[in-house]
């Protein structure tokens, strides 16, 4: 989607969408629109301004206006002028003709906020539909203020950025194998020059990944595992970014039930969101280093899966007896820690659809974090909450590594029923050597079987803007 940005009076869109405060007070871009299209007097008593109220009525030569209301002025936020933007493109959508839409940006509101609130709204996955849903191909922003290029640059960034993430989440697990991500990576390096390493079953035993490689066994995919290094000039710090890649779960011997597999293509939102972000940071170029990293396979049934009571060497050496194959994505990310400790980078975030037991905890709209460093985590939940993203720390205690004590290894993969999203973070900081580590459970917020505020149904690319927010801030 191109954004520009446009004068009520150089503008020549035929679809509008133009948001009131309950006052039905008038902005100069308003009154400067109403002489070209008088559309004014059309909303007495027809429009009260209540937040998300929508309004739909022509103007002359075939222009369309959508009128949203953003509630109480003093109430207002950029939260709340992100849902209403995303009210306005959803309520419009219909009478797009040319695929051009002018949003006129509220005065000494947030750009960004009205980028993404577009962004979201518009995004379609519709590869496989015959007939094309409407959307938005030029995005006007309809203001008079000047300087706005690079907030547009940066918004318009993180959309592309979560796009690209939920591309690669609705795509079906038959395309969406462990060699096609390593081959979107590959893509990646190529268009950003980035270095990159993907690293095969072969040199994967070599490397003593045996946690990783027990997951993916049962599968006729190979594994693959992907190390890609973006490196500005003078790095003022140095990170690594791990997403969970397990392409497709049945739960393995431990097989789900039919109903839990339904969204299990969904289960390497992890990867994508870590290459959506690395995408924007390519783009945005803050002075980091940044290594992202994703063990790929799947995990299946058959004659070779791994079974209960298998004995696991990791790649740290540590011993892991094997309590459910259905907790694999602990096992992938602990070898991925444990690689990460190779790296010598100051701080670890993996990212991960990890536990059932999160969205018992925390429902579909709030995203749980847990780490071994408070100043990270408030950080990172300052950095969530400035980009609208809802987050909520789960707390990891010492005493947690009893539940998973195993009688012939080190330890269990699983432990008992309760605390499991806090148990399963335990378990992977046993596997971190590094002294700032954020762990963050998605399980519950990558994919929505219902519309919430301004995110749509199916995937919703969480916290790709927070993550790109909080490394492009450093």
């Amino acid at each position: 989607m191109e954004t520009t940005v446009k004068t009520p009076l150089e503008t020549k869109s035929n679809l509008f969408v133009l948001g009131f405060f309950e006052n039905n007070e008038t902005t100069e871009v308003q009154k400067e629109l109403n002489l070209k299209y008088p559309f004014l007097e059309k909303l007495n008593g027809n429009f009260e301004g209540k937040f998300n109220e929508t309004l739909a009525f022509p103007l002359e030569n075939g222009v369309m206006a959508v009128i949203i209301g953003l509630g109480k002025k003093e109430e207002f936020n950029s939260d709340k002028l992100r849902q209403s933007i995303a009210s306005g493109v959803n309520a419009a959508n219909k009478y797009i003709k040319n695929g051009t839409i002018s949003i006129e940006l509220p005065e000494n509101s947030c750009v960004k906020s009205v980028i993404l609130g577009a962004y979201m709204a518009n995004y379609r996955f519709d590869k496989y539909k015959t007939e094309k849903e409407n959307k938005i191909e030029t995005l006007e922003i309809l203001t008079k203020e000047t300087g706005l290029e690079e907030k547009i640059k940066e918004a318009s960034i993180i959309g592309n950025a979560m796009n690209y993430t939920k591309d690669m989440v609705f795509e079906s697990a038959e395309i969406m194998t462990p060699s096609k991500a390593a081959e979107i990576a590959y893509e990646l390096s190529k268009k950003y020059g980035l270095e990159i390493k993907v690293l095969d079953k072969e040199e994967l035993k070599k490397q003593n990944f045996n946690a990783f490689l027990a997951v993916g066994q049962g599968s006729v995919e190979p594994p693959k595992f992907i190390h890609l290094t973006y490196k500005s000039k003078n790095p003022k710090k140095k990170a690594a970014l791990i997403g969970k890649g397990i392409t497709f779960d049945s739960g393995g011997l431990d097989i789900k039930p039919a109903s839990s597999m339904l969204t299990m293509k969904t289960d390497m939102t992890g990867c994508a969101t870590v290459l959506g972000v690395l995408k924007a940071i390519c783009e945005l170029k803050p002075e980091i280093e940044l290594h992202v990293l994703s063990a790929l396979c799947e995990n299946m049934p058959s004659g070779s899966s791994y079974k209960v009571g298998d004995v696991i060497v990791s790649k740290s050496g540590k011993t892991i007896e094997v309590d459910n194959t259905d907790a694999e994505g602990r096992l992938t990310l602990a070898d991925a820690l444990t690689y990460a400790d190779e790296l010598n980078v100051d701080e670890v975030i993996d990212i991960a659809t990890l536990t059932g037991a999160v969205i018992t905890a925390l429902g579909s709209n709030i995203t749980g974090i847990m780490g071994n460093n408070q100043a990270q985590i408030d950080e990172f939940k300052e950095t969530a909450l400035k980009s609208g993203e809802l987050v909520w720390q789960l707390p990891i205690f010492d005493d947690m590594i009893d539940n998973l004590k195993s009688d012939i290894a080190d330890m269990k993969n699983t432990g008992s029923k309760g605390a499991g999203s806090s148990v399963a973070g335990r378990f992977l900081q046993n596997y971190t050597k590094s002294e700032k580590w954020l762990h963050i459970d998605i399980a519950g917020t990558a994919y929505t079987d219902k519309s919430y505020k301004e995110i749509q149904k199916g995937a919703t690319g969480v916290m790709v803007r927070s993550l790109i927010n909080y490394l492009n801030k450093n």
